[in-house]
């Protein structure tokens, strides 16, 4: 089963990070991502912008489009895994490599995900294209 692995944190302290920090934090989740793509578990992964470039629409009765998530917490969604395991414990699992990877506060919120588009290599595919480009 798929499973989406929702990273939140304070925005404000990770994109205040050093290069260092930085670099040491991807290299340290690259080792994680390395055994998932060696184990043909890791789906997509990406790392949000901050919240400042994020729009929303609110749904209900008139539309209504906003700058920003309007979040209503400490902590922003910065981005997500999808990683193939056969059930939640082998979620936690990987979420809690992640959290061993990822220093300071935060969590990682697991769900199951159902597909609605079959064809994951041509979407995965099309998007590494956009990416290579």
């Amino acid at each position: 089963m798929l499973y989406a692995i929702l990273c939140y944190n304070e925005e404000d302290a990770v994109f205040s990070w050093t290069q260092d920090q930085e670099a040491k934090v991807m290299a340290d989740l690259a080792q994680v991502q390395d055994r998932l793509v060696a184990q043909n578990r890791l789906g997509p992964v990406a790392r949000l912008l901050p919240t400042t470039a994020a729009t929303t629409l609110r749904k209900g009765g008139e539309q209504l489009v906003i700058d920003g998530p309007f979040a209503e917490t400490k902590e922003q969604l910065l981005g997500f895994y999808v990683v193939d395991c056969a059930d939640l414990e082998g979620a936690l699992a990987v979420a809690r490599d992640l959290a061993a990877a990822n220093p300071g506060p935060g969590s990682y919120e697991i769900r199951p995900l159902l597909l609605f588009h079959p064809n994951a290599a041509l979407a995965v595919s099309a998007v590494a294209g956009v990416a290579a480009s």
